[in-house]
C-alpha cells in the first residue's frame, strides 16, 4: 500500500513516467520493472489506497465448541479467524458504545 501511494503521489506531479519510475525505484530499492508496475497499478486505481492499521497478536481463551464453530464458519466464508473475530468485536463494541 505504501508503495502504491508513493506511486500515486509521483503520478500527481509533472514528471514523466520514466522519471517517476526512476524515483520510485530509488526510493524503495525496486527494479525499474517493479516501479513501472506500481505506477501502472496506481494509475489504474486512480486514488490513494488506505493503509490498514497494524495488527497485534493477542491470546484469548474460548470454549472448544466456539472455536469449532469459528473454524467451520471460516472454511465456509473464506474469511480468516482473525477477520471474523475482528468484525464480531467491532460490531459488539459499536453496539455497546451506543448504549452507554
Amino acid at each position: 500500500m505504501e508503495r502504491l501511494n508513493a506511486a500515486q503521489r509521483l503520478l500527481s506531479g509533472s514528471n514523466s513516467m520514466a522519471e517517476n519510475a526512476q524515483q520510485l525505484s530509488h526510493d524503495y530499492d525496486l527494479s525499474l520493472r517493479q516501479a513501472y508496475r506500481y505506477l501502472e497499478e496506481a494509475q489504474a486505481i486512480g486514488r490513494p489506497t488506505p493503509v490498514p492499521e497494524p495488527s497485534l497478536a493477542t491470546t484469548f481463551k474460548l470454549p472448544r465448541s466456539l472455536i469449532g464453530e469459528l473454524h467451520t464458519y471460516s472454511a465456509a466464508s473464506g474469511l480468516t479467524l482473525s477477520e471474523i473475530v475482528r468484525r464480531a468485536l467491532a460490531s459488539f463494541l459499536s453496539t455497546v458504545g451506543r448504549r452507554g
